[in-house]
C-alpha cells in the first residue's frame, strides 16, 4: 500500500511545527526564561537551538523519509541485518503513549480555562480568589475527566480522516488561527504600561543574572529547553518525515520548523512579561505562572474577560496541535506494526489513551496520596518522558545515524542532503560524532540531577 503524503509543503511545515509547538513553548518557555534571568537566557537558548536542536531534528526526520515508515519499521528497514536498534522504536512508541497520558490532562486545563473566561466564571473574582478557581478545578475529577476526554476524542476524530483530509486540513487552519491569536495578544501587551520594563527584562541580556542564578544553571536550562521544545527523541517528529517528499533538504525543512516553533515561544514571552511588569507579578513565578498568576492579571485588566478567553484559546490550540500530531504517530505505528486499518487503529488508540490518562487526572484528587520521590503522578510521567526518554532517545538516534554499526553517517548525509536547499557538509561528521554526543550526554545527566531552584 502506497504511503500517504501531505497535500502541500505548507501543510507539512504547519503540521510538523504544530507537533513541536505546544505547552512547552507557551507555558514552559516563559517561566523558565523568567527564572533564569530573562534576556541572557533567551540569547543562550537560541544559540543551543541552532547548534543542537536543529541537527537532532534533521536526524529524526531522516529516519522517517529514508524508510517511509514509522519508527520500529524504520529501524528494521535501515539497520544492519541482525542488529537490535529497532528495540528503541518500541521504547519511543511507549514514550509517546506516556507523553499523552499526562499531556491530555494539561491540555484539558487549557480548554477548561478558555471556557471559564468565556462564560464569565472569573467575573467578580478577586485577586485573592483566583488561586481558588484552579484548586477547585484540580479537586473536581469529573470536570477534569470531561475536558481531558474532549481533547482525546476530538484529536483522534481529526486523525481518523488521514493525513490529507484529517490532520493536515484541520491543523493547517488551527495553526493559522494560533499564529493570528498570538500576534493580537502580543500587540495588546505591548501597549500596557509595564511593556518597556517587561521587554527590557525579556530581550536585553543582563549579565548580573550569571551571579544571581548561576552560570551552569542558565546554560543547562537553555540547553534543555532548546532540546525539549522540538519534541525529538521518541519518534513524534520522525513520523512526519515518513510522509515527506524528497524535493527539499531536511536541513531546510528543520530550519523552517524550528523558526516557526521559536517564533511562538518568543511571542509567548512578549505576551506574558509586559503583563507581569504591569500588574506586579513575579516573572520567576514558575509552573503556576499560567494558571495562577496570569488569571490575576486578566481579572484586573480592561476587557480582561476577552483577553483571558483569547489567551487560553491560543493555549488550547497550541496543546491540541501537539496532541493530534502525536495521536497520528500512535495510529500510524499500530497500522505499520500490526497491519490493521486506520479506523481500527484509531478506535483502539483512542480507548488506550483515554484509559491511560485517567491516573494523571485522579492524581490531583482521588489518587493525590500516590507519590514517588515527592512527585505526583503527572510529575512522575513528565520526568520519565522529559528527563529520560527524550534525551536518551535522541542519543540513540545520533549513534544510529553516525556509527558504522548502525545506519552510518554517509547514508544519513545522503538522505539529509537530498533535494534543494541547505546541505550539510561532510566535514560535519566530526561535530556529529564527537561534539554533539557530549552536548546530549550533558543534557541527559543534568536532567537527572534534582533541581534546587
Amino acid at each position: 500500500m502506497e504511503r500517504e503524503s501531505f497535500k502541500s509543503r505548507l501543510g507539512f511545515i504547519l503540521v510538523s511545527a504544530g507537533c513541536a509547538i505546544g505547552i512547552g513553548n507557551v507555558w514552559k518557555f516563559p517561566y523558565v526564561a523568567g527564572k533564569n534571568g530573562g534576556g541572557l537566557f533567551v540569547l543562550i537558548y537560541l544559540f543551543f537551538l541552532a547548534i543542537m536542536g536543529i541537527p537532532i531534528l534533521v536526524l529524526e526526520l531522516s529516519l522517517g523519509r529514508a524508510s517511509r515508515k514509522s519508527l520500529v519499521k524504520a529501524y528494521k528497514t535501515l539497520e544492519p541485518r541482525g542488529s537490535k536498534w529497532h528495540i528503541h522504536g518500541w521504547a519511543g512508541l511507549g514514550g509517546c503513549y506516556l507523553l499523552m497520558m499526562f499531556y491530555t490532562c494539561v491540555a484539558g486545563w487549557m480548554v477548561d480555562y478558555a471556557c471559564k473566561f468565556g462564560f464569565g466564571a472569573f467575573v467578580g473574582v478577586t485577586t485573592e480568589q483566583a488561586d481558588g478557581v484552579f484548586n477547585d478545578m484540580l479537586a473536581n475529577p469529573a470536570e477534569m475527566l470531561l475536558f481531558m476526554a474532549i481533547n482525546v476524542i476530538l484529536g483522534f476524530a481529526v486523525c481518523a480522516g488521514g493525513i490529507k483530509n484529517g490532520l493536515e486540513r484541520i491543523s493547517k487552519w488551527m495553526m493559522i488561527a494560533l499564529l493570528g491569536l498570538i500576534v493580537v495578544l502580543a500587540v495588546n501587551s505591548l501597549f500596557l504600561s509595564g511593556a518597556g520594563e517587561g521587554l527590557s527584562f525579556y530581550l536585553l541580556p543582563d549579565f548580573s543574572s550569571l551571579e544571581r542564578v548561576g552560570f551552569i544553571n542558565i546554560i543547562s536550562s537553555a540547553m534543555s529547553q532548546a532540546f525539549f521544545t522540538l519534541s525529538v527523541g521518541i519518534g513524534s517528529m520522525q513520523i512526519f518525515g515518513s510522509y515527506m517528499s524528497k524535493d527539499n533538504t531536511l536541513t531546510s525543512e528543520a530550519v523552517r520548523i524550528t523558526v516557526l516553533d521559536t517564533f511562538v515561544a518568543i511571542m509567548s514571552g512578549l505576551i506574558i512579561f509586559p503583563a507581569c511588569f504591569t500588574y506586579n507579578v513575579t516573572p520567576a513565578e514558575g509552573p503556576s505562572l499560567v494558571f495562577s498568576a496570569l488569571p490575576k492579571i486578566f481579572i484586573n485588566m480592561p476587557f480582561g474577560r476577552i483577553w483571558g478567553t483569547l489567551f487560553f484559546l491560543f493555549m488550547s490550540f497550541a496543546s491540541f496541535s501537539t496532541l493530534s500530531a502525536v495521536f497520528e504517530n500512535l495510529i500510524s505505528s499500530c497500522m505499520d506494526n500490526f497491519g490493521i486499518s486506520r479506523k481500527k487503529s484509531t478506535l483502539i488508540n483512542c480507548a488506550v489513551v483515554l484509559i491511560g490518562s485517567i491516573p494523571c487526572v485522579l492524581g490531583f484528587n482521588l489518587l493525590s496520596g500516590v507519590s514517588l520521590f515527592g512527585m505526583n503522578i503527572l510529575d512522575m510521567e513528565d520526568f520519565a518522558v522529559s528527563n529520560l526518554l527524550l534525551p536518551g532517545g535522541s542519543i540513540v538516534f545520533l549513534l544510529f545515524c553516525t556509527l558504522k554499526a548502525g545506519w552510518g553517517f554517509d547514508s544519513f548525509l545522503a538522505e539529509a542532503n537530498t533535494g534543494k536547499g541547505i546541505k550539510l557538509r561532510r566535514g560535519l561528521v566530526y561535530y556529529f560524532k564527537y561534539v554533539l554526543p557530549v552536548l546530549m550526554l550533558f543534557v541527559f545527566i543534568m536532567g537527572l540531577i534534582p533541581s534546587g531552584k
